[in-house]
């Protein structure tokens, strides 16, 4: 499973059609109701807006008038394929007048897609923790060291008789920690 790190565009010509990708890390539907409005409102005249989306818990992709499954199908197959989460993925086509028909818009909008995604970064998502620990100031040397043995990530630090750290952890090194508290699961990256 990865993601892009950044978000990232492009625009490519096929036919006198202008295709522009646009490329989005999300974490939730609603930030795609916010995407594809920004994009609409950027774009007022442009003839479709594609797009598809792929979390963890949800995917769905849209045709927006294009012939069915010549549009967004083509996009989610390329996500499915890569393995990408997290991700949503806007093609705008200003239509050019020369009509590419069903097997030429598959490829375009594959090639869009594609030729877009040659530039992203990648980063691994993996399945973590946020979790919370308190210990004795004497200890606060060996618990940074594992930290930074383990490739967490300290969120938030607090002291007062004793220290608390807040800690993004990998779950496969949470045995490293002990007497630990579990307040979320999450996907990420570290």
């Amino acid at each position: 499973m990865k993601t892009i790190k950044t978000n990232i565009n492009s625009y490519l010509e096929i036919k006198k059609s202008k295709f522009y990708t646009y490329i989005y890390n999300i974490n939730s539907k609603e930030e795609v109701n916010k995407y594809l409005e920004t994009i609409k409102n950027e774009l007022p005249k442009a003839t479709h807006y594609v797009y598809a989306y792929r979390l963890l818990d949800d995917a769905k992709s849209s045709d927006d008038g294009e012939p069915t499954g010549t549009a967004g199908s083509p996009i989610m197959n390329v996500l499915e394929k890569e393995d990408l989460y997290n991700i949503l993925v806007i093609v705008v086509r200003y239509f050019g007048g020369i009509k590419l028909g069903a097997g030429g818009l598959i490829r375009a909008y594959t090639k869009s897609l594609t030729e877009t995604l040659k530039a992203a970064n990648f980063v691994e998502l993996v399945n973590a923790s946020i979790i919370e620990i308190t210990f004795n100031y004497d200890k606060i040397k060996s618990i940074d060291n594992i930290i930074t043995t383990t490739n967490s990530k300290l969120l938030d630090k607090s002291f007062d008789n004793d220290i608390t750290y807040k800690i993004l952890v990998k779950n496969d090194n949470l045995d490293k920690f002990s007497n630990y508290k579990k307040i979320k699961d999450t996907i990420t990256y570290i």
